[in-house]
């Protein structure tokens, strides 16, 4: 386990999968005095799995690895992880782990023992846009070693001695860009190849706003979330 007499940790957590549900892997990154360069870090395979479940894996294996008693910093690019443990998880529990709707919480064994290790502790939870050239390098890391586990379905870490992981191929080199064109997958959130990275903060068509760095597409009225181009008709 990890624990430290400095007052705040700060980590990072992130998920990979090829495929959504394709081979699937998970990463957290611990970072060192200077809260920026990652000191011990581990990831694993996860076979075939969703995103969400290799985000929330990410995050359980994160908490798990940290002493209960550090004061934890999280950075992580997943709106729904996120969302699940600080948001929608208190009226979970209310209604005995069903939704608004009445239907089962999705992922809900890994959604209880998330809840059951933040239980006493002191987390403070840090959304961070993925895929930035210039962007939080400890998830930046967090999501090439997810990458790479979902890739490869090995574990890796510092702990393996395992070199530091590639760079992603979903972030754009700051002199030229070597993605390849993305084509959509199908199922919710699937992007087509008219998506990119808003510059600055705005707001969708839909009334509700979104940040600089998300993921953003061309629709009648301008520029938006990319679910919400289908209903422009």
């Amino acid at each position: 386990m990890i624990g430290h007499m400095r007052e705040r940790v700060v980590a990072a957590c992130d998920g990979a999968s090829k495929g959504n549900p394709g081979p699937a892997g998970w990463a957290w990154v611990v970072s060192g005095d200077d809260e920026r360069t990652p000191a011990r870090w581990e990831s694993g395979p996860l076979g075939r799995a969703t995103n969400n479940v290799a985000e929330l894996t990410a995050l359980e294996r994160l908490l798990t690895a940290v002493e209960p008693d550090v004061a934890l910093e999280v950075r992580m690019d997943s709106q729904y992880a996120m969302k699940a443990v600080t948001t929608w998880l208190p009226g979970w529990k209310r209604n005995g782990w069903k939704t608004s709707a009445g239907k089962p919480v999705a992922n809900q064994d890994l959604v209880v023992r998330i809840d059951a290790l933040l239980d006493g502790r002191s987390v403070e939870f840090r959304y961070v846009p993925a895929h930035q050239v210039d962007g939080d390098p400890l998830n930046d890391f967090a999501d090439r070693a997810a990458s790479q586990a979902a890739v490869v379905q090995e574990a890796a870490g510092s702990a393996h001695g395992s070199p530091e992981p590639p760079p992603s191929p979903d972030t754009p080199a700051p002199s030229a860009r070597r993605k390849a064109p993305r084509r959509a997958t199908g199922g919710s959130g699937s992007a087509s190849a008219r998506t990119i990275k808003a510059k600055f903060a705005g707001r969708c068509l839909c009334g509700r706003s979104y940040a600089a760095g998300e993921s953003i597409a061309k629709n009648a009225q301008g520029w938006g979330h990319p679910e919400c181009r289908t209903a422009t008709g």
